[in-house]
This record gives structure tokens, C-alpha cells and sequence, in this order.
């Protein structure tokens, strides 16, 4: 078969969509980035892809399928698994459907699960919420054409997710790091990471997950202490530890009860 997977220039799904690629294989695949790049083919898979492709497109092949983190028609739009993780679900469905010219309302082919943990910070998160969605592509793969004959139609109440921006990484210097470890765990260090304003200035986070090893070591400096090497390079172990301090009695609410 001719297949085409086409995909934003700048979505993280493009560090993971080479492995798809390989298990595509012996398929004839085409991985593009521009809708103008679309020729004639037999399946499009539209993955981490923002643009909503016209019909003259999606004719170009026989099928059009994406794969979206949501239980549709619930949580069409934007960020599905960010949302769903701020609300403090750990069970995410995924719903592979047939692409139409109105957003996320095509037929439903296959429809799957992943069950987090509740500790899984972004790069985890898209990880594995990406292979399930490789494993629906392959799966949609190996029944197809059957697999056509079982589409059903969307049926219930639509909901929407919005578009997320830079600003919705902004923490409550109000609140404790456990109110907001949701947060923490869907912002993404490089394009929009966790930060908070004080007294006129807005302070970065950065936030990894690490094994400690030093028992004298508490989780509130292990982050802090993460966070101040990124952010004042190798100063010296005094420096780290007056950061953290000072950023600890300037905010006490945020420390409420421990960090984690």
C-alpha cells in the first residue's frame, strides 16, 4: 500500500514518528510536513498535525485516519492528554477515526486506552501515549480493508479543548507543589516551561524526575537543586543551598507540606 503520515515541522511526535515509519515496513511510506506535499495514495495517517485538511486533500487518498487522546466526541480540539492530566485522570482514551472536514467528528475505527501512573512528567507521557497511538496505526494496518465495515458513527455531546499557550505554565506561588504536580508534569522545560512571578520579576522552573540517592538529600532540594544548577551553572554546593533557601522563605506556601 501507498501511505503518507503527515505531520506538523515542529510537533514532538517527530522524535517518536521514525518508529512507525520502520513498522510501516514493506508499505510504500511518504512522511511529509506541508499540505502542498499530498499526492495520490491509499491511507493518511494526520498525526500531531494543526491544520484541518479541505476536502480537495483528503481526496487525494482512500482514507484519511487520526488518532486523538480523548473518548470522542468528548475532548475534541486541542492538547487532549494535557487537559485530561490537569484534571487528574490517569486513564487516557484514544480514539483512531476516519478524518472528515470538520474537526475530530469522523467515524470511529478503534478505540483504546492508556493507564498512567500519576508520577509521569511530559517526555513519559508522550512516550507512551504515542506508541499506543502507533499501535492503533498498525493494527488499523493488518485489518485493513475489513477493519472499514466496522467504522460507527460519533454519537453523544461534543466537548472542546482549547488551545494551550506559554501563559498556562504559570504556577500559583499560593498554592503548594503538590496542588500543582499536574502541571508540573505536562510543561515542557524548553517550550514552555513552569514559571511564577514575584515582586515584579518571573522566575523559571525546570522540572526532571531523578533517583535520589543521598538520603540526606529531601525531594524539595533535589528539585531546587536541579533547578538552580540549570539556571546559575556550577557555582559550588553554597550558592545551590542559598538559592534554595532563600526561594524557600520568600514562598512558604509554596513548600506547604513538601514538595512532592
Amino acid at each position: 500500500m501507498k501511505i503518507t503520515i503527515i505531520s506538523d515541522q515542529a510537533t514532538w511526535m517527530n522524535e517518536l514518528l521514525p518508529d512507525l515509519v520502520k513498522r510501516l515496513e514493506p508499505n510504500e511510506v511518504r512522511w511529509i510536513h506541508e499540505i502542498n506535499e499530498l499526492r495520490e495514495g491509499d491511507i493518511c495517517f494526520i498525526l500531531g498535525f494543526g491544520k484541518i485538511l479541505k476536502k480537495e486533500h483528503l481526496s487525494k487518498h482512500k482514507h484519511n485516519i487520526v488518532v486523538h487522546s480523548s473518548n470522542l466526541p468528548q475532548g475534541k480540539g486541542m492538547s487532549p492528554l494535557t487537559w485530561q492530566i490537569l484534571e487528574d485522570k490517569n486513564t487516557i482514551p484514544d480514539t483512531l477515526f476516519e478524518a472528515i472536514e470538520s474537526l475530530d467528528a469522523g467515524k470511529i475505527y478503534i478505540q483504546d486506552c492508556v493507564i498512567f501512573e500519576g508520577h509521569e512528567l511530559i517526555n513519559e507521557l508522550r512516550y507512551v501515549m504515542g506508541q499506543k497511538d502507533f499501535d492503533m496505526c498498525i493494527e488499523f494496518i493488518n485489518r485493513y480493508p475489513e477493519i472499514i465495515e466496522t467504522g460507527k458513527e460519533q454519537i453523544g455531546e461534543s466537548s472542546y479543548y482549547s488551545r494551550r499557550t506559554a501563559d498556562d505554565s504559570e504556577l500559583d506561588i499560593n498554592k503548594s507543589i503538590k496542588e500543582q504536580f499536574n502541571l508540573l508534569r505536562v510543561v515542557d522545560n524548553e517550550n514552555y516551561p513552569a514559571f511564577f512571578n514575584y515582586k515584579g520579576h518571573k522566575y523559571i522552573l525546570k522540572i526532571y524526575k531523578t533517583e535520589i540517592n543521598n538520603s540526606n538529600i529531601d525531594k524539595s532540594q533535589e528539585f531546587l537543586l536541579q533547578y538552580n544548577s540549570d539556571k546559575i551553572g556550577n557555582q559550588g554546593g553554597d550558592r545551590v543551598n542559598y538559592q534554595y533557601s532563600r526561594l524557600e522563605s520568600l514562598l512558604p506556601n509554596f513548600f506547604t507540606g513538601g514538595v512532592l
